[in-house]
């Protein structure tokens, strides 16, 4: 691996791997050598062969990003899940927290010092996202002002509040146990993401904060992140093809703060 890279406290570092770039043979087959005997059972068990694609790349970003910043080879990295399914880095006195999410033809890997991280990654241009899902699984705060915007706005605020409700119940690592309905997302002046809570929602809002990209023209990623002291963060976007090489990668726009 290449020299060990700085994460600053008041950082927050994304890798992307766009997976229409990753096709080489050699590097598919150098993927394959890192994982373990339980991950390469479970890419064995996918049917189509896109579904092993994306597992196979996951599984070598994944490996290969934490070894920018801890000096171990990524073939040695071990896994745990807690009791909801979320991957944990299996190592004594570990601070170096991780979240994945994949879409259409994008991996995105997030990490940060010592701090609950949940990313979350949507194409915008899935045929099967509609506002029908917000009336039946977001709060009824969330459908109205959803439904008071201009239908022109519609479908880009839907995934806003997708990608930040994903990543909230990613960071927090207990999946859909927490009814999406249970938690509301509010946008505020100056760019600025709230989170409240019904009462059936043990959390606080001030222990959070929220960003919302717009990554290319297609994809728009979330981050959530516990932080129980408001502090500004720089995001920093790497694009990678493990094992080869990465580049700065220049989002859109930050959408949110």
């Amino acid at each position: 691996m290449s020299k060990i890279l700085n994460l600053a406290p008041n950082e927050i570092h994304l890798w992307i791997a766009f997976l229409d770039e990753i096709k080489s043979q050699e590097l598919l087959i150098s993927y394959e050598q890192l994982m373990n005997t339980e991950e390469r059972a479970k890419w064995l068990r996918f049917r189509f062969a896109k579904h092993r694609h994306q597992y196979l790349v996951t599984r070598a970003l994944i490996r290969t990003t934490l070894s920018h910043y801890i000096n171990k080879s990524p073939k040695k990295w071990q896994f745990s899940k807690n009791k909801y399914g979320r991957p944990e880095i299996l190592q004594a006195n570990n601070r170096l927290r991780f979240n994945l999410s994949h879409t259409d033809n994008l991996v995105i890997c997030g990490l940060v010092w010592e701090k609950d991280i949940g990313v979350d990654v949507e194409n915008q241009a899935r045929q099967n996202a509609t506002i029908e899902i917000a009336d039946r699984f977001f709060s009824q705060q969330e459908v109205t002002d959803l439904h008071q915007l201009p239908e022109q706005l519609q479908q880009s605020r839907f995934f806003d509040y997708w990608t930040l409700k994903e990543a909230y119940i990613k960071a927090r690592g207990m999946g859909l146990s927490l009814p999406l309905k249970y938690f509301s997302f509010h946008f505020l002046e100056q760019r600025t993401v709230k989170i409240s809570f019904h009462a059936n929602i043990k959390d606080e809002p001030n222990q959070w904060q929220f960003w919302l990209l717009q990554l290319t023209k297609q994809y728009k990623a979330a981050i959530a992140l516990r932080q129980d002291i408001e502090q500004p963060y720089q995001i920093i976007i790497k694009k990678v093809v493990p094992l080869f090489g990465e580049t700065d990668f220049n989002y859109i726009t930050p959408l949110t703060p």
